[in-house]
């Protein structure tokens, strides 16, 4: 029999992880996920973006070689596997690391999803029936047939006694309003301003517990500005279409979006930035300044915010921001 409960998994509401950067090399992996299990960060993410490193892969090694940390996957596209392979690979993550394991899907990149022919004509459809199935899968329980998924899982015999929470890395109204629906929680990208968490949240509308996890580039220092410019190269896309949604509410969305319009390059954009906007769009500055910034996520209804390091020395970086918790 297994359990239902996410919450055995991630008991606490105001938790502070760290990702795993995508284009960290090779050797330093390892490394990277054992101190921040040694200084305390509650989570470590790992990304599957295309080109790099898959996430299951990553999860089962970072997991392997830290303790507590509990490891989050996000996000693997829905479409990239099968939901009964994606609910095997979630299931064997459960039943060899119990309580340690958070699974992320969405839609993935679209351009990304085009160029390998696998943007399906109803994106919607296929992750809400893919998160359908693969709850179901471990869960036990009967997947109901759909437009893009048909599971019969009687073959699966061995299931997780506490059972991975899934959440969904989406960030458009519908897709928002979906994952209350479906899901255990909600993984919103970068940036992720308190206004964004609101915004979102009211989309969500679960009826129940619900997981919400904000992810943000981050640098810390004693120099406020010296951290803030070194952020500024990791919000190049926010003036980007597909980041509207991120900026619902803010009193700079509109000058941004007309600075977005007088550069020639996602580049230039970023650096154009004012250095309020920077400070307002990511997790950087001295270490109070950054505690109040994670504090008013938090306030503002995230479960867990997830701290993305910048730079060269990201193994550096991280012992500056294990200094906010």
């Amino acid at each position: 029999m297994t359990s239902d409960a996410p919450a055995s998994t991630t008991p606490a509401t105001r938790r502070v992880g760290v990702m795993l950067p995508r284009d960290l090399p090779a050797a330093e992996v390892l490394p990277f996920a054992r101190r921040a299990d040694e200084l305390g960060f509650d989570e470590l993410w790992v990304v599957e973006d295309l080109g790099f490193r898959g996430g299951v892969a990553q999860a089962s090694a970072v997991l392997a070689v830290t303790d507590r940390i509990t490891v989050g996957i996000g996000i693997a596209p829905a479409a990239a596997r099968h939901p009964a392979f994606a609910a095997m690979e979630i299931a064997t993550l459960g039943q060899l690391f119990p309580g340690r394991v958070i699974a992320g899907i969405g839609h993935g990149m679209p351009d990304w999803m085009r160029s390998l022919g696998a943007w399906p004509a109803s994106p919607l459809t296929l992750l809400e029936e893919t998160t359908t199935a693969v709850r179901s899968v471990l869960r036990g329980t009967p997947v109901p047939p759909g437009r893009y998924v048909t599971v019969d899982h009687e073959e699966f015999l061995e299931l997780p006694d506490v059972v991975p929470p899934l959440v969904l890395g989406v960030r458009g109204p519908r897709s928002l309003a979906l994952s209350g629906r479906v899901a255990d929680g909600t993984l919103l990208a970068e940036p992720a301003p308190p206004t964004y968490i609101r915004a979102a949240l009211g989309h969500i509308a679960a009826d129940g517990p619900h997981e919400l996890i904000t992810y943000d580039v981050a640098h810390v220092d004693d120099d406020g500005d010296a951290a803030l410019e070194a952020v500024r190269p990791g919000l190049a896309y926010v003036g980007e279409p597909d980041w509207a949604p991120h900026l619902v509410n803010l009193d700079l969305a509109e000058d941004l979006a007309e600075l977005r319009g007088r550069c020639d390059s996602p580049a230039a954009f970023a650096a154009a930035l004012p250095l309020a906007w920077v400070d307002a769009l990511s997790l950087a500055g001295t270490p109070e300044a950054v505690s109040a910034k994670i504090a008013a996520r938090h306030d503002a209804g995230a479960t867990s915010i997830v701290l993305t390091p910048v730079g060269e020395d990201r193994l550096g970086q991280l012992e500056q921001l294990a200094r906010v918790l």
